[in-house]
């Protein structure tokens, strides 16, 4: 006679049952409760889809195959953001930290003025950071960046400085068409 037949719910007391079940029932919880751990913004994104992580700030666009720099960190962010304005950087600037005299090795022109599709650049941290400025007001001269990895990995935010704080930062811009001096601080920028 085979030997699993011999093993019927009915050899089993009632007592060896319910634990039996009480076992398989927090094993199958455990993956809901890690998820449920995991916070709010993500069951938001697990229970509505991927489209409601637009408003925590997951970046959804198409991944570039021309932008070699890390998906999902600042570098990449502001090397797409200005490929996609037509105004294309090389992807040979390195870690965030280096960008600014790498871009002036490169006859781009830096200075500490936020203007309009600049790439915002700072050496603090132990990589340094860099964004994209998206637009500057006129009026105040408050400047407003674009910029990922800063709340989270592959996260996007923007966040408004005031005139003042671009002494702070470098700026790089486009090409220049004669040699720039780099300012005195421009590669000491620390983050407001």
């Amino acid at each position: 006679m085979n030997p699993v037949l011999l093993l019927t719910v009915s050899s089993f007391s009632k007592k060896q049952v319910y634990f039996v079940l009480a076992t398989l029932v927090v094993i199958v919880s455990l993956p809901v409760m890690a998820v449920f751990a995991l916070g709010q913004s993500t069951l938001s994104i697990l229970s509505f889809g991927f489209g409601s992580s637009e408003s925590d700030g997951l970046y959804q666009g198409a991944v570039s195959t021309t932008d070699l720099y890390e998906y999902g960190n600042c570098t990449y962010w502001a090397a797409l953001l200005r490929q996609q304005v037509g105004k294309p950087i090389p992807n040979t600037w390195g870690n965030a930290n280096t960008w600014a005299l790498n871009a002036l090795l490169g006859g781009y022109q830096i200075d500490h003025t936020p203007t309009p599709t600049a790439i915002m650049q700072t050496t603090a941290g132990k990589l340094g950071h860099v964004a994209y400025v998206e637009s500057v007001d006129p009026i105040t001269g408050a400047w407003t960046i674009s910029e990922m990895n800063v709340k989270g990995f592959d996260i996007v935010d923007t966040q408004t400085l005031s005139a003042s704080d671009a002494k702070n930062f470098s700026f790089i811009h486009d090409k220049a068409s004669q040699a720039t001096q780099l300012p005195t601080n421009a590669l000491s920028g620390v983050n407001p």
